[in-house]
């Protein structure tokens, strides 16, 4: 993949996942409009070829249904993540629950949009993903206010932790991190087992996810 800025030298490279070949037609259109900002490389209709394109191509931005054939859209993204972990991801779905955006974010996510948006709206979401943002439906965000989100941002970590917790994301063991941080393993675990009673989650995924979210990312 070109190391150049998406949208700046070159067009910023999308995959669309949906398995509906209508609203694919209707994403394609939207981002073809925009005068070689967007370069749609790959579309996927179920979870195995998803995986695939991802893997093939590493594009910019994936546009992703929630429900596809083959599998969990959101459980085949630390797979997608791990394949190119810069990669933005904006869901693009019918449902209007503040629980499944709480777990897209969750699963990594960067945009959350309803399939009733206007043009507009779906490239203000998908450029917000490409450029690290985050965009949520302005209901859903009303709704997610009003409660509580559960999704780990509001939490505060220390230093230690928000170290710890950057290197699992990153693949270390227990013992690798104790020698990064030149401590003892025991410690380690410690940090650890505070950031996961803060955050609410303990697998790799959604620290990893976490860590994405709020710029820990190396």
């Amino acid at each position: 993949m070109d190391a150049e800025t998406p949208g700046a030298t070159r067009p910023t490279t999308v995959i669309i996942a949906d398995d509906h070949t209508v609203v694919r037609d209707g994403i394609r259109a939207v981002l073809e409009r925009e005068a070689g900002e967007f370069q749609v490389v790959a579309e996927a209709a179920d979870i195995p070829s998803l995986l695939r394109g991802v893997r093939e191509h590493k594009p910019d931005l994936l546009t992703l249904d929630l429900t596809m054939p083959g599998g969990s859209s959101l459980a085949a993204l630390p797979a997608c993540f791990i394949a190119h972990p810069t990669l933005a991801v904006a869901i693009l779905t019918m449902r209007e629950d503040p629980e499944y955006a709480r777990q897209a974010l969750r699963a990594g996510a960067r945009s959350y949009v309803l399939k009733e948006a206007e043009p507009a709206e779906l490239l203000q979401a998908f450029r917000l993903a490409v450029a690290g943002g985050n965009y949520l439906h302005p209901r859903l965000g009303a709704l997610m206010a009003t409660g509580d989100d559960g999704a780990g941002d509001s939490v505060t970590l220390s230093e230690r932790e928000r170290e710890v917790v950057r290197l699992i994301a990153n693949g270390y063991t227990n013992p690798e991190i104790a020698e990064q941080l030149n401590v003892a393993e025991r410690t380690v675990k410690t940090y650890r087992a505070r950031a996961i009673e803060k955050l609410g989650f303990s697998s790799r995924a959604e620290i990893t996810a976490y860590v994405r979210r709020i710029g820990l990312v190396d």
